[in-house]
């Protein structure tokens, strides 16, 4: 039987207690199984889902071995998307603020080069970036990692699906020889094990089961012609009527034909792919994750890094060929106790791949009749909040508290009706009610926020 309990490792006190009062009670089986290794120094190659905790997992190892003393980067993280970064870097700075003086920088693509030549000059512990960005940064010779002891490849999976090899291959040039590498991929096909065979040194495999808990997630195939998928989708959403919906396909055109297609049937959807611009991806991910938008559409890279919590349904579109990544797409579903609904659309041409998902779960997936749903009506399809774009953000200092204050006092609105608030540098997301939305938009219009007037609109 392995350890779980946190106090078994030898950790600082302080990170000890930290964790406690982040609600860290006991080990996820990703970290019970790796962690001890990755303390004792070891090379990990690590197979974990997304929600897994792996992210605490190579985060308290980065913590555990940093000399906060010596002001140079002693850990780097490359992640597939932004969102991800971002997503690691908020994690990573949690767990170590007990930990005092611990700078830890976030350099990715989308943002200006300027503040983070002035943040890499004063100096990091941890840096977590992007591939073309970390790239970028050591072509100008503005990231030094000669003194790097610690590199992670988050979902380096997803990183060689997007094309980041050569990228990855030229960073990894970049480091010492002598350094612990932490390999961590949602699914472990043949170019992950020839990617660990050149960075990394006699690693130890470990790998979690990916298999949900009986009853933790409903899932249902339903049979449809290939032609009449569109309709069938906007059934299943209109019988089940559930929250928050991620629809999953396979190609970036047929995400937001898809999208275009449900919001043609009333529903409040958006896609998210490769093609936006970083704003727009921002945008579109706020909008779903603050429920102003009921259902995101997207492509299995474009969807990684998500951390979308109480997601009511997954869907989708097209089975996947590779059924670890069917089994990722449908675990973001059903987390922290609550009951998830993973619904499917097959086609007569598809028996191979539901035959191989079958096999991998040792169990056969119940089939329903899309006949046997309720036809959805037109009205009641509308997301239960909506949101507010205020051109302002942490370079204009605003904070939570400083719009929740304008909505509550000068504008009137009960905190009750007020959402998710997301702040980017420029620009700043309010989830408001949707009864409420008018008022709050006319009122904030109205007065001043921190002693200044913002541009703000309301996405319908």
């Amino acid at each position: 039987m392995i350890p779980t309990a946190f106090d078994t490792l030898p950790l600082e006190t302080s990170l000890l207690q930290n964790l406690v009062s982040l609600g860290y009670s006991e080990m996820t089986p990703i970290q019970a199984h790796s962690l001890p290794l990755i303390l004792a120094g070891s090379d990990v190659i690590a197979q974990a889902k997304t929600g897994s905790g792996k992210t605490a997992a190579f985060g308290i190892g980065l913590l555990a071995r940093l000399e906060v003393a010596s002001f140079r980067i002693q850990g780097l993280v490359l992640c597939p998307t932004r969102e991800l970064a971002d997503q690691v870097g908020k994690e990573l700075r949690r767990l170590a603020r007990a930990t005092d003086n611990v700078k830890i920088l976030t350099l990715c693509g989308g943002v200006p080069f300027g503040p983070q030549l002035g943040s890499l000059e004063h100096g990091a512990h941890i840096v977590v970036g992007t591939p073309g960005r970390i790239l970028d940064h050591l072509r100008r010779g503005s990231l030094d990692l000669r003194s790097l002891n610690m590199l992670v490849l988050d979902e380096a999976d997803r990183m060689l699906d997007m094309g980041f090899q050569e990228d990855l291959t030229t960073i990894v040039a970049a480091t010492p020889k002598r350094r612990q590498t932490l390999l961590f991929s949602a699914t472990y096909p043949e170019s992950i094990a020839a990617m660990s065979a050149t960075v990394q040194q006699e690693p130890i495999e470990v790998k979690v089961e990916a298999l949900h808990e009986n009853g933790q997630i409903r899932q249902i195939f339903f049979p449809v012609e290939n032609s009449g998928r569109q309709a069938a989708l906007a059934r299943i959403l209109g019988h089940y009527r559930p929250e928050s919906t991620l629809v999953f396909c396979n190609t970036r055109l047929e995400c937001q034909e898809v999208a275009n297609a449900l919001a043609g049937h009333g529903f409040s959807a958006l896609a998210i792919h490769g093609d936006l611009e970083q704003r727009e991806r921002d945008q579109v991910l706020a909008r779903f994750a603050n429920k102003s938008v009921s259902v995101l559409v997207a492509t299995d890279v474009a969807a990684r890094g998500l951390d979308i919590k109480e997601l009511t349904a997954v869907v989708n579109y097209e089975l996947t060929r590779d059924p670890e990544v069917h089994i990722h797409r449908i675990g973001r579903t059903g987390r922290a106790g609550e009951q998830g609904l993973a619904l499917s659309l097959v086609t007569a041409a598809e028996n191979r791949r539901i035959a191989a998902i079958e096999d991998y779960l040792g169990e056969t997936v119940p089939r329903a009749d899309l006949e046997s749903l309720t036809m959805p009506s037109s009205a009641g399809h509308e997301a239960p909040m909506v949101t507010l774009c205020i051109d302002g953000g942490r370079k204009n200092k605003l904070r939570p508290g400083d719009l929740l204050g304008a909505l509550t006092g000068d504008a009137g609105i009960p905190a009750s009706e007020v959402g998710m608030i997301t702040i980017f540098d420029f620009h700043t997301y309010v989830a408001i009610r949707r009864k409420s939305a008018a008022l709050a938009l006319d009122r904030l219009k109205a007065h001043k926020i921190k002693g200044r007037f913002f541009k703000i609109r309301a996405f319908t």
